[in-house]
């Protein structure tokens, strides 16, 4: 279970130069704040930072932005760049719920999904990151031909992810129930949650889904 109370977490992170603060200032600026055209791409619920900050070691020439609610989470993401800064991604603490608040038109290339959050609860399921209400959310500011990349471990939510592509209008591009024993494995980076279920054997549900612009 992720820790929510770390003492100082939150005056950590105001004073912290790799968080932007003022996330809503920069809907339609992200190219400004990396200095360069790159393609962006966001995580949203990065927990710890492991799986983004790989990729943006990985790929200098993508800008990246990690979203995370919880404070003493994103205190973990801190801490390891200010061991090992990397100069394209940036961090928001915030809800996932105002996410079209801080991203202009066409401003983002991918989403990465990951181990979201299940809200059980039938009546919370328009909390879920891949319902078909937060795909409306994406679709305000994602680029044409952009992708939203989702794992789990969960498979009640990944079968009601399944069924919500199509109902918002959205086309499955490919999906699997075990990414680690498919072709969909190659170049595949963990996260943390990830590297354990795998340990112990769980298999990791992922698919990719893109909208019908046509």
């Amino acid at each position: 279970m992720r820790l929510r109370n770390v003492p100082g977490a939150r005056e950590a992170i105001a004073a912290n130069d790799y968080v932007v603060h003022d996330e809503t200032s920069m809907k339609g600026k992200w190219h400004e704040l990396f200095g360069n055209d790159n393609p962006v791409h966001i995580e949203v619920g990065m927990g710890k930072g492991k799986f983004i900050m790989q990729l943006a070691a990985e790929n200098p020439d993508i800008n990246y932005v990690g979203i995370e609610k919880y404070s003493s989470v994103l205190l973990r993401a801190l801490q390891k760049m200010e061991e090992e800064p990397l100069p394209n991604l940036y961090f928001i603490r915030m809800d996932a719920e105002y996410i079209a608040d801080v991203f202009d038109k066409d401003e983002v290339d991918r989403i990465y999904l990951n181990f979201s959050d299940p809200w059980p609860k039938d009546r919370h399921a328009g909390r879920r990151l891949t319902s078909s209400r937060f795909l409306g959310k994406y679709d305000q500011f994602l680029v044409p031909d952009g992708r939203v990349i989702f794992k789990s471990d969960n498979r009640d939510l990944f079968d009601f992810s399944l069924k919500e592509v199509p109902k918002a209008g959205w086309i499955l591009e490919n999906s699997t129930y075990d990414l680690h024993n498919s072709e969909y494995v190659e170049g595949n980076i963990m996260t943390e949650y990830e590297s354990r279920f795998v340990a112990e054997g769980k298999p990791i549900c992922r698919l990719v889904t893109y909208r019908n612009k046509n």
